[in-house]
């Protein structure tokens, strides 16, 4: 039973202070704490990028599945933000590598919708499925390939994926696209038309640029998304006679 206020624990993992986190478990904080929102300590750690943090909790008894909030998984949370160091860590404690949270989201499907090559390496090395399907019922290599990720698809494909065919055609779809473009639409559907903008682009993988389109409100950015543009490299891979171990 808790011999402190939850909120004195969930204070040090907000501020990431892994002192404060050690003497409050020492002294009876329990790992499993909920706060007035129902977000457990281990999720809000693993969304914060906080791997120390995660791996006290995990050592104190956090259990590495348990939904925050009924609905969010600690291991999708930190596969979504890119965060391998946490990912890894959730692992090596026992969190199921294809576990579901709400909407029929897995790890593998955030890392590989957001790109994050080595997040879906250590799930494929942990025993992720590389073919179970995301929300839109499609296969990962699929997603990897809107992306335009050359990285994902490669390790997908090192583990035996499926779906290479409609993979290729979505990576060919995408060839003929402005992706700054679609970018925009994208936002203007859910946002409305006569938005203002911001367009950046960067390389993130080796021969590939990432493009981030971002909605400003009062010249604040008030929403936005991005895609990568390896969709040539993609293809060549879907092709056929491509090495798959090197990026």
């Amino acid at each position: 039973m808790n011999t402190r206020e939850p909120t004195e624990l969930f204070t040090a993992v907000h501020e990431e202070d892994e002192d404060a986190v050690v003497r409050l478990l020492r002294t009876g904080a329990d790992p499993e704490s909920v706060d007035e929102e129902g977000q457990t300590a281990l999720y809000l750690a693993a969304v914060s990028d906080a791997p120390g943090v995660v791996r006290l909790l995990l050592a104190a008894g956090a259990d590495p599945d348990r939904l925050s909030a009924g609905a969010d998984a600690p291991l999708c949370g930190a596969a979504c933000g890119g965060h391998t160091e946490v990912v890894r860590a959730l692992l090596e404690a026992g969190a199921t590598p294809d576990l579901e949270e709400e909407y029929g989201f897995r790890a593998l499907t955030w890392a590989v919708q957001r790109g994050h090559v080595a997040v879906v390496r250590a799930l494929l090395a942990a025993g992720a499925d590389p073919d179970l399907p995301g929300p839109r019922d499609e296969p990962p290599l699929v997603v990897a390939a809107r992306r335009g990720s050359p990285g994902c698809v490669r390790a997908l494909l090192a583990y035996g994926a499926r779906g290479r065919w409609e993979a290729l055609a979505e990576a060919r779809r995408w060839l003929t696209l402005d992706v700054a473009a679609e970018l925009r639409a994208g936002l203007e559907a859910t946002y409305g038309p006569g938005q203002q903008y911001v367009t950046r682009r960067w390389e993130e993988e080796p021969g590939t640029v990432t493009v981030e389109v971002t909605l400003l409100r009062d010249g604040e950015p008030a929403a936005g998304n991005d895609q990568q543009t390896g969709h040539d490299v993609i293809a060549g891979l879907l092709e056929g006679g491509a090495d798959l171990s090197g990026e």
